[in-house]
């Protein structure tokens, strides 16, 4: 599918909540960006701070207009932005959405506010009350290469969460291609510690966190399990449950999933899995099928995830073991976020991102 002719005039982004890890990410892929530009930056600080102190590599880049951070006001957005990123903590995102949205701004929300279909379901994996069932009800889920169709002109679209789009992308093209079992999927997962947020945490002090590797979280209850199970389940059409299993590495960017997965034909071939892949994903820029195994090296500071698949024997038993690459700040957060925005506004999907 041709991409579409560019429109004359940039989309103006804003982003609320610019101080963090994605908030950076995000400036500098707009700043590159040759359709779109950064022209409101909104921080809920109390002492406002410019970005170029907060982040020195944006020094020289950041109109100077811009790049001192202005307080959240819905309206004054409106006048100069027509796309809001939400690059606010989980929980604290629904509180703002609604009054942008009425506003007439686009919103990609980077939280996970509006990833989960299920009001109940949220209520019960962030223990809060959700404030916002009725966008709820519309957010788009942003995982282009799955759910592109439903983006071109969405006015909220839920940014998936770093965890999940490596394991959707990963597992997708074996459900849809009926090769494996749904009963039982286990994911190892890997991520850097920027995965964190930048918010100062004892157990990721750099005494702490170097030189470690260890499991984290609720083993098998991790807030990504169920956004990872509502994906599948969409893709395959059927409920699954998977075992999601998190890990700390000591590394500051970047995802290795390695997932475990049953044959549904004992007769497959490992020629056939690759087959499935490249079908699923000839056409896609931003997803890489590798015969060799790929690695975080590969893919941090690109919006490529990488994939390979093996087929594994021992006994009787056959195992599909599928591996998943990706920068957990770009496919993994701000670059999936421009990925959507692109789509969104019907840009070509790959502007600013290659």
């Amino acid at each position: 599918m041709p991409d579409p002719a560019p429109p004359r005039l940039k989309t103006r982004a804003a982003i609320v909540g610019c101080t963090g890890y994605t908030g950076f990410v995000l400036i500098d892929l707009l700043l590159r960006h040759p359709y779109a530009e950064p022209t409101y930056l909104a921080s809920h600080r109390d002492e406002l701070p410019d970005l170029r102190d907060e982040f020195p590599p944006l020094l020289g880049r950041l109109d100077p207009e811009v790049a001192v951070a202005r307080p959240i006001d819905a309206e004054a957005i409106a006048q100069e932005a027509d796309v809001v990123f939400l690059g606010l903590p989980h929980k604290a995102a629904m509180a703002y959405a609604p009054t942008l949205l009425d506003a007439g701004l686009r919103v990609i929300d980077l939280s996970a506010d509006y990833r989960l279909t299920s009001q109940a379901l949220y209520e019960e994996v962030y223990a809060v009350p959700h404030d916002d069932p009725a966008n709820l009800a519309d957010a788009v889920y942003g995982i282009p290469e799955l759910f592109r169709n439903e983006l071109p002109g969405a006015t909220l679209v839920a940014n998936p969460g770093c965890y999940p789009t490596a394991a959707a992308l990963a597992v997708a093209p074996l459900l849809s291609h009926a090769l494996v079992k749904t009963s039982r999927i286990t994911i190892n997962a890997n991520s850097g510690v920027t995965g964190a947020g930048r918010s100062p945490k004892p157990h990721l002090h750099f005494p702490e966190f170097n030189q470690d590797y260890r499991a984290y979280g609720t083993i098998g209850g991790h807030r990504h399990q169920p956004e990872i199970a509502q994906t599948l389940s969409r893709v395959a059409g059927k409920p699954i449950d998977p075992l999601f299993v998190p890990h700390l590495l000591p590394v500051d960017r970047g995802i290795l999933e390695t997932i475990y997965l049953e044959p549904a034909d004992p007769d497959v071939t490992e020629v056939e899995l690759l087959a499935a892949f490249d079908d699923a994903y000839a056409d896609e820029p931003f997803v890489r099928v590798r015969e060799d195994l790929p690695g975080i090296k590969d893919v941090v500071g690109t919006n490529f995830c990488d994939l390979s698949v093996r087929l594994t024997e021992h006994g009787d038993e056959k195992t599909v073991v599928v591996f998943a690459a990706e920068d957990n700040m770009m496919k993994g957060a701000s670059g999936q976020a421009i990925q959507n925005m692109n789509a969104v506004f019907e840009l070509p999907e790959t502007a600013g991102l290659l």
